[in-house]
C-alpha cells in the first residue's frame, strides 16, 4: 500500500483521469456518506491548486426519512466550502430491484442536471471494487466482471433529450448535452477507512446509511465476509489488485474481438450482425463467446451482456446450426452465415407515436405533411410482410425482417425502411444512447 499522503494520490488519480488540460468545471456526487465527504474535502483542497470550479449534487432517493437532512447537511458543508450545491430528488417506482433502479437513475439524473459539466466524480473506493468483484465472482462471472469497475465510463445521454428535472439548488449552466459525460472514480485505489480518516483528520461531517448495516442486501453480506478473509489474506486490497489485472487480460481480449469483428463481420441492415459462418467458427472459442454476446447486446441495446452460461450454451446450438432466442435477441443460421437480429417476441407489442423512440433505439422521421397522419410504430410482423410488393426480390430473409421497426396507418403498412419499402421515412437507431455506426465500431466501443 502506497504511503504517499491522500491529498497527493488524489492528485495524481485526477491528473490520470483528466490532465493535463484541466476542465473548468467539474460535478461531484456527494451523498452525505463518508466516503462522498472525504471525496468533497480532497475535491475541495485540490482546486487550491489546480483552480477548477465544484458543482455539487445530491440526488435525495426519499428511501428513508433521514433522506432530506442528510442532503441538506450536504447543502451547509458546500456552503462553508464555498461551492454551489444541488438537491435532486427520485422516486422509487416500485418496480424491480431497488439498488439496480437506484443506481441507474442517479446516472440519468446526473445527466439531466449537470449542464456544461463534462465531468461528474463519484465515491467508490478500493473496498467497493472488492466488494463487486466477490459479488461477480459469487454469480460465475468472467474475465470482464472480475475486472471490476473502471475508473472512467462515459454515459450517453438518452437520443431524445431526457425530461427537465426538479433542481432545489445551484445548477451548472446550460450546455447542449451532446456527447453525453464522464463518470470517474478517482477514489477507487484508495481504502474506505483512509478516506474516513482524512474526513476526520479535517474535522469533517458525514453521516452513516443504516442500510450499509443491512444484511439483506448482498453488498452488506459481503462487506461483513471480507473482514473474515482478511484473516486469511484475502483482503480488499489483493481483490483490487486482481481486479487491475483482470482487465488488462480483458482489454487485451476485447482487441482480439474487434479485430475478429472486422474480419468476419458482413453488410447487415442497421441493427442487425451478419457473420461469416466458416470464419466463425475458426475462431478460439472465448473470441466465438465474445462475438456472440456483443452481437446479442448491440441488437437488442442492453446496457449489459448476457450471462456467461446462457451464451455458451447458445454457442454451441449455433456450432450445430440450430441457432436460438436469448437476451432479446434471435440467432438465425443458414449455410454460410449468421444472422442475429430483433427477437420478435420482445418487440411485438410495442408501439410508438411518431417522434418517440420505439424499442428504446429506434426513431422514425417522416415528412411534414405525414406528420398529420394518425401514424404509429410497430414491428413489421407477418401482418406487414404479407403488405409487402416482390416479397421475392427482398434481400433479408423473411424471419429477419419481421422484428424490423414500420410505420402504420391503423392495420395499413405506409413504411418499413429496414426493407426499403416506402418513401419520406428516415430511420435512425441508436445504441445505448448512442448514434448506431455498426457493429464493428460498437466492439470498439463497448
Amino acid at each position: 500500500m502506497t504511503s504517499e499522503p491522500l491529498d497527493q494520490r488524489f492528485a495524481d488519480a485526477m491528473g490520470q483521469l483528466l490532465g493535463p488540460e484541466f476542465p473548468t468545471d467539474i460535478g461531484l456526487a456527494v451523498s452525505g456518506g463518508g466516503d462522498s465527504m472525504a471525496m468533497l474535502y480532497l475535491a475541495h483542497n485540490w482546486t487550491r491548486t489546480y483552480g477548477v470550479r465544484l458543482w455539487v449534487v445530491t440526488v435525495d432517493h426519499g428511501l428513508r426519512p433521514e433522506s432530506a437532512s442528510e442532503a441538506e447537511l450536504v447543502a451547509k458543508e458546500c456552503e462553508a466550502l464555498g461551492w454551489p450545491h444541488a438537491t435532486v430528488k427520485w422516486q422509487w417506482d416500485r418496480r424491480g430491484n431497488v439498488q439496480d433502479a437506484a443506481r441507474n437513475a442517479r446516472i440519468s439524473l446526473f445527466d439531466q442536471w449537470r449542464g456544461v459539466v463534462q465531468h461528474i466524480l463519484v465515491a467508490h473506493t478500493q473496498d467497493d471494487q472488492a466488494e463487486t468483484v466477490l459479488m461477480r465472482l459469487m454469480r460465475g462471472s468472467g474475465v470482464d466482471g472480475m475486472a471490476g469497475m473502471r475508473q472512467r465510463r462515459h454515459v450517453s445521454p438518452h437520443p431524445l433529450g431526457a425530461p427537465e428535472i426538479k433542481v432545489s439548488g445551484g445548477q451548472p449552466p446550460r450546455g447542449d448535452g451532446l456527447g453525453g459525460y464522464a463518470l470517474l472514480r478517482p477514489c477507487l485505489e484508495m481504502s474506505r477507512d483512509s478516506l474516513r480518516h482524512y474526513a476526520r483528520v479535517l474535522r469533517g461531517r458525514w453521516v452513516e446509511d443504516p442500510s450499509n448495516d443491512d444484511p439483506k442486501y448482498d453488498r452488506v453480506r459481503l462487506r461483513k465476509l471480507l473482514k473474515s478473509l482478511a484473516e486469511e489474506g484475502i483482503t480488499a486490497t489483493t481483490l483490487a489488485e486482481t481486479a487491475n489485472r483482470m482487465a488488462r487480460a480483458r482489454d487485451g481480449l476485447v482487441a482480439r474481438l474487434c479485430d475478429a469483428a472486422r474480419s468476419i463481420a458482413r453488410s447487415a441492415p442497421l441493427g442487425q450482425v451478419l457473420l461469416d459462418r466458416d470464419r466463425f467458427a475458426g475462431f478460439d472459442r472465448e473470441t466465438q463467446m465474445r462475438l456472440v454476446a456483443a452481437a446479442l447486446q448491440y441488437v437488442a441495446s442492453a446496457e449489459y451482456r448476457p450471462r456467461a452460461l446462457a451464451t455458451e450454451a447458445l454457442l454451441d446450438r449455433v456450432l450445430s446450426g440450430a441457432g436460438g432466442t436469448l437476451h432479446g435477441a434471435e440467432v438465425l443460421v443458414d449455410t454460410d452465415a449468421i444472422r442475429i437480429v430483433r427477437e420478435l417476441k420482445a418487440v411485438a407489442k410495442t408501439r410508438a407515436k411518431v417522434g418517440e423512440l420505439w424499442d428504446d433505439q429506434w426513431s422514425l422521421e417522416v415528412s411534414a405533411e405525414s406528420e398529420a397522419r394518425l401514424l404509429t410504430v410497430a414491428a413489421l410482423k407477418d401482418e406487414g410482410w404479407r403488405q409487402l410488393p416482390q416479397r421475392d426480390a427482398i434481400a433479408i430473409p423473411h424471419r429477419a425482417a419481421l422484428s424490423m421497426p414500420a410505420l402504420w396507418e391503423g392495420a395499413t403498412l405506409i413504411a418499413c425502411p429496414g426493407v426499403n419499402f416506402g418513401s419520406d421515412v428516415v430511420a435512425q437507431r441508436f445504441v445505448l444512447g448512442r448514434t448506431d455506426a455498426g457493429f464493428e465500431a460498437f466492439c470498439v466501443s463497448h
